[in-house]
């Protein structure tokens, strides 16, 4: 009954920026750290940002500290990621999941595509 919907993709050129969102219900959410995932064409899944359950403490994949920040709000059981200065690199289907220690529990939503592209 977990259900993780993301939202807020689209295309945009290069240094735009976007908001995605991820609305979680089935769980508790305000006891669970959250995370935002990425997968690009032929490439593995990454992790690129996490937060806390409180919020109080975050973390970045090299390739995005300074133009992401992950935010949430645990009374509308949602978690943001503010996407700046985007780079073409930054193309792909984008995640949101708990269990970041365990790299996402096994109930991965449908995903909002990022492109960037000129």
């Amino acid at each position: 009954q977990v259900q993780l919907v993301e939202s807020g993709g689209g295309l945009v050129q290069p240094g735009g920026s976007l908001r995605l969102s991820c609305a979680a219900s089935g769980f508790a959410f305000s006891s669970y750290a959250m995370g935002w995932y990425r997968q690009a064409p032929g490439k593995e899944r990454e992790l690129v940002a996490g937060i806390s359950s409180t919020g109080g403490v975050t973390n970045y994949a090299d390739s995005v500290k300074g133009r992401f920040t992950i935010s949430r709000d645990n009374a509308k059981k949602t978690v943001y990621l503010q996407m700046n200065s985007l780079k073409p690199e930054d193309t792909a289907v984008y995640y949101c999941n708990r269990g970041i220690a365990r790299g996402g529990v096994g109930s991965w939503g449908q995903g909002t595509q990022v492109t960037v592209s000129s």
